[in-house]
C-alpha cells in the first residue's frame, strides 16, 4: 500500500471511531418519535453470487469503441443586465429516437436529451450564468434537476414541478461554484426511474482557470474523459425492458459506459483523466483496474476529485466504490503499459457492501487499448490540488436523524413518503447554520445512495457497516452530495444550509426507491433579522411564475413566436432582472452580520452559522 493511502485509512479509521463516540444525538422530540415507531420489512433471502440474466447474449463485448457524449454550445450569449457578465442560453429538445444495441436484433426505442443518451455535455466556465430551456418533444411529463447545484427552488426540478409534453420550461443556472461534474437527469414524480432508464441523463461541467493550472490531464474527449455508467437488461428482441412495475430494484445484466455495452477505447500510453458518473437507476460498482493478462493484480490509481470538484490532494488506491449518482474523478497513468490490453472491472456484491444482484457478465465494464509508441505527455498530478471549503461546527449534536427503510412494502423515510405532502417537511434549518445529520440504514437487505440538495456536504462519520467500511480516503478528501448507505450503515454528514432559503428535496437515489416514495423535504427557512430584502423570493418550488408553458410545435421549428431571437432575448432578460443569483454577495453578507451579532450577543460556542464557501 502507497505511504498516501496508508496515511489516509489510518486517518479515516481514527476519525470514525473519534466521530461516533463524540457526537451526540439533540434530535426533535417529534423525531425521536417517529424512529421508535418504525417496523422494518424482512428483507429476502439474498441472490446467488452470479447468475444469468434475463437479456440476450451481448456478441461485442470489447469490441464496439467507446463513444463520447457531444458537447453541447450555446444557442445565444446574452449579458446579464445586472452584474454585466454573460449568460449562455442553450435549448434542449427531449424526444423520442431509437437506438441499436444488439447489432444481431431489432432497435430500442428511447427517449433522451437532443434526441440521445447520455445526453449532450454542457461544459460552462464558473461564473457563467445558464438558461436551458427544456422543451418536452416526448411522450409523459418530465422535470428536469441540475444534480449537484444550489439552484434555486423553482429551477432545482422539484418533482411536482412538471413539463407535460407539449410545454417546455426555462431552469436558470448559477454556475458559481468551484469547478466540478455535475448531472442534469429527470425527476418527475413516479416517472424519474422510467424517464431516466430510457436515457434522460446528461453531464454538466463547471470549469475553472484556476483547476486548468494544475497541469492535469485535459482536452474534453482526447485525455479528459466522461464515462457515464449504467445497467440495463433487454427483452428478446433487442428492445429495452420497462421498469414502470418494479418495486425494489432494477439491476441490469447489461454494463453500459456512455450509453455502449461493455465497449473498448483506444487510449495512449499516458496519463488520462477520467470523469465517473453512475447514472444507473439502481447498480452500484466497486471498480478497479487489471491487466488482461493478469486478471488478479489490481492497478493503482489516483482519485481526484468527487461529486463537488477536487479533493485536497490525490488519494491513490486500487479500487473506488462508486454508488448510484456518485462522481468522482480519477487519473490514470497508462505509460507502464504500452501495447497492452487495460480492463476496468466490477467486483462482485459491489466489494461485499451491497445486496445488487450478479450476472455472469456484471463483473465486467469497459477495456482500454493502450498504443505502442511513446508520446510526450505534459501532464502531471500536483501533490495539494486545492484548499476544501469544508463546513466547520462548535457543536457535537446531531440536529436530525432520518431512518431509510423499508415498511409494508413502501420505502419510507422516518416513516414518511414524498406524497404525504400534509408531514414530507422533515426538516426546517435556519438559512445559513451548518447542521450535522445522521443518515441510517439499520437494514442487511437493501442500500441507499442519499442524495441531499442544495449543498455539500462532509461525510465525517461512518459506523455498522458489514463490509467494515468506514469513511473512505477519498470521501473524507473532498465534499460529497451523495453517500451511500450500505447494509446495516449509519452516516453521519455535516453542511452548510446555505446561501438561499427554500424548499429542497432528500432521497434515496435507488430511482425505484424515489419513485416508491423514499423521498422527503427540508426547509431552509429566511431569517428575520437577515437585514437585507432581496429582488424576488424564490423559496417555493411551485411558484407559477417559473413554472412550465405550453408552446407550439410549429413555432418551435420555424424559430418564431416564443423561439424567435428577440423572444428569447427578452426572456433571458426578464429572468436576468429578477436576480435570483446577482445578490449572492449581498447574502453573504448578511448572513454574516447575523452570525455575528449573535456570537457578540451569546456567551459560549459560537452558533453554528458560517459564510456559504464556494
Amino acid at each position: 500500500m502507497a505511504p498516501l493511502r496508508s496515511l489516509a485509512v489510518l486517518f479515516s479509521l481514527l476519525s470514525a471511531v473519534y466521530v461516533q463516540g463524540q457526537f451526540t444525538e439533540a434530535i426533535p422530540p417529534e423525531e425521536e418519535l417517529a424512529l421508535s415507531q418504525i417496523v422494518e420489512d424482512v428483507p429476502p433471502v439474498n441472490a446467488p453470487a452470479a447468475k444469468s440474466g434475463g437479456s440476450p447474449d451481448f456478441p461485442l463485448i470489447f469490441h464496439v469503441a467507446l463513444p463520447i457524449p457531444p458537447k453541447k454550445e450555446p444557442k445565444s450569449v446574452f449579458t446579464n443586465p445586472i452584474t454585466g457578465k454573460e449568460i449562455w442560453y442553450y435549448e434542449t429538445e427531449i424526444k423520442a429516437f431509437r437506438q441499436q444495441v444488439y447489432p444481431n436484433l431489432g432497435p430500442t426505442s428511447m427517449v433522451g436529451y437532443d434526441g440521445i443518451s447520455p445526453g449532450p455535455s454542457i461544459v460552462v466556465p464558473r461564473g457563467t450564468e445558464a438558461v436551458v430551456r427544456f422543451v418536452n418533444n416526448a411522450n409523459q411529463e418530465n422535470s428536469v434537476h441540475l444534480h449537484g447545484s444550489p439552484s434555486r427552488a423553482p429551477f432545482d426540478g422539484w418533482a411536482e414541478d412538471v413539463t407535460f409534453p407539449g410545454e417546455y420550461k426555462d431552469y436558470y443556472y448559477p454556475n458559481f461554484q468551484s469547478a466540478r461534474m455535475l448531472w442534469y437527469h429527470d425527476h418527475a414524480l413516479g416517472k424519474t426511474a422510467e424517464n431516466a432508464y430510457f436515457g434522460q441523463a446528461g453531464a454538466y461541467i463547471i470549469t475553472d482557470p484556476e483547476e486548468d493550472s494544475l497541469g492535469l490531464p485535459s482536452g474534453y474527449g482526447e485525455f479528459d474523459i466522461p464515462l457515464v455508467l449504467s445497467s440495463k437488461f433487454y427483452n428478446a428482441d433487442g428492445s429495452l425492458q420497462t421498469v414502470v412495475n418494479e418495486r425494489t430494484s432494477t439491476w441490469g445484466d447489461v454494463i453500459h459506459v456512455n450509453g455502449q455495452p461493455w465497449p473498448f477505447f483506444n487510449v495512449q500510453p499516458r496519463k488520462y483523466r477520467f470523469r465517473f458518473l453512475n447514472a444507473a437507476i439502481s447498480r452500484n460498482f466497486a471498480l478497479y483496474f487489471v491487466k488482461s493478462s493478469d486478471l488478479n493484480t489490481r492497478l493503482p490509481f489516483n482519485v481526484i476529485a468527487s461529486d463537488t470538484g477536487l479533493l485536497k490532494r490525490p488519494v491513490e488506491t486500487a479500487d473506488m466504490f462508486i454508488a448510484v449518482a456518485e462522481r468522482y474523478e480519477i487519473v490514470f497513468d497508462f505509460t507502464p503499459f504500452a501495447g497492452q490490453a487495460i480492463e476496468m472491472r466490477n467486483f462482485p456484491k459491489v466489494n461485499g457492501a451491497g445486496v445488487d444482484d450478479d450476472f455472469e457478465n456484471t463483473d465486467k465494464v469497459m477495456r482500454f487499448i493502450v498504443g505502442e509508441d511513446l508520446v510526450e505527455d505534459p501532464s502531471t498530478v500536483p501533490d495539494s490540488l486545492r484548499t476544501v471549503p469544508f463546513p466547520t461546527s462548535n457543536s457535537t449534536a446531531i440536529d436530525h436523524h432520518f431512518r431509510f427503510h423499508r415498511t409494508n412494502g413502501e420505502w419510507r423515510i422516518n416513516g414518511v413518503g414524498f406524497e404525504d405532502a400534509a408531514n414530507r417537511v422533515l426538516a426546517k434549518v435556519p438559512r445559513g447554520s451548518v447542521e450535522i445529520w445522521e443518515l441510517e440504514n439499520e437494514s442487511g437487505g437493501w442500500t441507499h445512495p442519499i442524495h441531499v440538495h442544495l449543498v455539500d456536504f462532509r461525510v465525517i462519520g461512518r459506523s455498522g457497516s458489514e463490509a467494515n467500511r468506514d469513511v473512505l480516503p477519498y470521501e473524507s478528501a473532498g465534499l460529497k452530495d451523495v453517500v451511500w448507505l450500505a447494509r446495516h450503515e449509519t452516516v453521519l454528514v455535516e453542511a452548510h444550509y446555505a446561501p438561499w432559503n427554500g424548499v429542497y428535496m432528500f432521497h434515496c437515489h435507488n430511482l425505484i426507491h424515489e419513485d416508491h416514495d423514499m423521498m422527503a423535504a427540508f426547509n431552509v427557512t429566511q431569517l428575520d433579522n437577515l437585514g437585507y430584502n432581496e429582488t424576488t423570493d424564490y423559496g417555493d418550488p411551485m411558484d407559477q411564475r417559473w413554472r412550465a408553458r405550453p408552446y407550439a410545435l410549429s413555432d418551435f421549428q420555424a424559430r418564431t413566436g416564443i423561439f424567435s431571437d428577440a423572444a428569447i432575448a427578452a426572456k433571458v432578460q426578464e429572468l436576468a432582472l429578477e436576480q435570483p443569483y446577482s445578490e449572492l454577495t449581498q447574502v453573504e453578507e448578511a448572513l454574516d452580520r447575523v452570525a455575528a451579532g449573535a456570537a457578540a450577543t451569546q456567551a459560549g460556542p459560537i452558533p453554528r452559522y458560517r459564510r456559504f464557501q464556494i
